[in-house]
């Protein structure tokens, strides 16, 4: 009778297999085959479910608690179960959000969703907003990750007025589509219409769906800055969600791991985060030091000092100073290029600087696998030649290396003078004046539709504005992490205690991984008597 009945069951679980095939759930169908492989089930087990989603859903949850590593939390086994809902339904548009902040293990739990994933099967693509972002959850998952940008559009014209960027076909099939830095994933259209509607969260959910049984994972953390503009993180917000007609799933992680706990950085960032969530959010953030070895406070007469130090230790690449402005930022860059790099060219090879405005002339001339320089792109310059002033600017021709992009190479021209000024980048005015000046270049040709083609060719209409790239405001920095931070909050007064301050100092905690150093930091808002 026993034997009949573990017949039946393995009838049932083979039929169910066939039928996910039918429908396009391969790795659901090969979870149903661990199963029976691995013959984990007994005969309570399914009579008290009868529900093979369940069953399929619980392989999962193993799968995922195997590739964590180690025994998770109460929060993240909650975590795994709703993942485990939420990828076994088989509605039209199922949805997760995956909410967390630093420490909860948040990153560990994306990664092992990951490779559980990998060794069902099943197709997998991972996304970011920006390339740091991408090469980051690259790093923790051990898969590729890509910028959304870079997925989910196609530039339909090449030559044009202004670059065109449409919503791609989603060809992809049975499909996990996973968002890491959500919180940065911006909807309010700010950014015109380059591309696709110029709301880049509706065309990303528009993109995945448009794929036969595509589902979307968010992955992020409220408590980081919103995008530009916004006064909320969109894409982590379950009733936002809600309107695009999806089945949303949520989870919030917030117990901090113990080894979590016993970081510096960590431990004031969970105490900042906190103040997000009480009234008291005007109060002034105050900073232990004390006991912990990975956050320090560094006075203005040894910052030189101790930047060198962090040069040396682990690179330019993985030291950064966070400001509050475009201003205190060049102020820094400057400081950094004369007194700690010893620079004195304007741009020399190794000059590590930041793409600040979006360019699509040089990738589209250089048939680049990427689809364009994106605003916030991080270059280390190879070689610098040909400095020219033209058209009452200056522009150098220079050999530039992407390290977010697997170190792709780009043959440029560069605007000099958007290195120096305190504006984001150039200025209306300046844009306008070059613009002007490149025309009158062209004012033989008598039509316009001409002067337009001409000017859509020219290098120095299409340079690319950089900055230095040693220092940036917290926003450029949103996305990335460094092992060595160095934060500059600046003079502080009553009416910047807001919760936008406290989004901004959670922020700029975060982006650091090994160490933190607090610049010239008030001594009434942390641990230390004053010297």
């Amino acid at each position: 009778m026993v034997l009949l009945h573990s017949a039946i069951i393995h009838l049932q679980l083979l039929n169910l297999a066939s039928a996910y095939i039918s429908m396009g759930y391969i790795c659901l169908y090969k979870i149903v085959f661990l199963i029976l492989q691995r013959q984990t089930y007994n005969h309570s087990f399914i009579i008290a479910t009868d529900d093979t989603r369940n069953m399929m859903a619980d392989e999962l949850i193993f799968r995922i608690r195997q590739e964590l590593g180690f025994a998770p939390t109460e929060g993240q086994d909650a975590a795994i179960y709703t993942f485990a809902q939420f990828f076994t339904d088989r509605t039209d548009r199922p949805m997760m959000l995956l909410r967390g902040s630093a420490g909860t293990g948040k990153t560990s739990l994306a990664a092992a969703i990951v490779r559980a994933l990998v060794t069902l099967k099943q197709k997998t693509v991972l996304l970011a907003p920006t390339g740091r972002a991408a090469k980051v959850f690259a790093l923790n998952s051990g898969h590729a990750a890509f910028t959304i940008h870079r997925k989910i559009y196609r530039q339909r014209t090449f030559g044009s007025e202004m670059a065109d960027f449409r919503l791609n076909d989603n060809l992809h099939t049975d499909t996990l589509f996973m968002v890491d830095e959500a919180s940065m994933v911006a909807n309010d259209g700010a950014g015109g219409r380059v591309f696709g509607s110029g709301r880049l969260l509706d065309d990303l959910v528009a993109f995945v769906y448009a794929g036969r049984n595509c589902r979307l994972l968010l992955i992020g953390d409220r408590a980081q800055l919103p995008p530009v503009g916004e006064e909320r993180s969109p894409a982590l917000d379950t009733n936002f969600m809600q309107g695009y007609g999806a089945t949303v799933y949520d989870y919030d992680l917030d117990e901090v791991l113990r080894q979590a706990a016993e970081s510096g950085i960590l431990f004031n960032a969970t105490s900042i985060r906190r103040l997000l969530t009480r009234d008291a959010h005007t109060q002034l953030p105050f900073i232990r030091l004390q006991g912990f070895a990975d956050i320090c406070r560094v006075p203005g007469d040894e910052l030189i000092e101790t930047l060198a130090s962090s040069f040396a230790e682990v690179g330019i690449d993985e030291t950064m100073v966070i400001t509050r402005s475009n201003k205190r930022a060049n102020i820094y860059n400057q400081g950094i290029r004369n007194s700690v790099l010893g620079c004195e060219e304007e741009l020399t090879t190794g000059d590590v600087v930041m793409v600040v405005k979006n360019n699509y002339y040089w990738t589209e001339r250089e048939k680049s696998p990427i689809p364009f320089i994106a605003n916030g792109d991080r270059a280390i310059v190879q070689q610098v030649r040909h400095e020219r002033e033209v058209y009452g600017f200056r522009f150098a021709d220079v050999w530039l290396r992407f390290p977010d992009y697997d170190n792709y190479e780009l043959s440029t021209t560069v605007v000099l003078d958007s290195l120096r000024t305190e504006a984001p980048a150039l200025t209306p005015a300046q844009n306008e004046a070059l613009y002007l000046r490149v025309m009158e270049d062209y004012s033989d040709l008598s039509r316009k539709a001409d002067r337009m083609q001409h000017l859509r060719q020219d290098e120095h209409y299409n340079a690319i504005q950089v900055k230095y790239g040693y220092a940036v405001t917290c926003h450029k920095a949103q996305g990335g992490q460094w092992a060595h931070i160095y934060l500059d909050q600046g003079y502080m007064t009553e009416e910047m205690l807001t919760p936008d301050y406290i989004h901004w100092l959670y922020t700029a905690f975060t982006r650091a991984t090994e160490r933190l150093f607090l610049v010239n930091w008030p001594t009434n808002q942390c641990d230390v008597d004053e010297d």
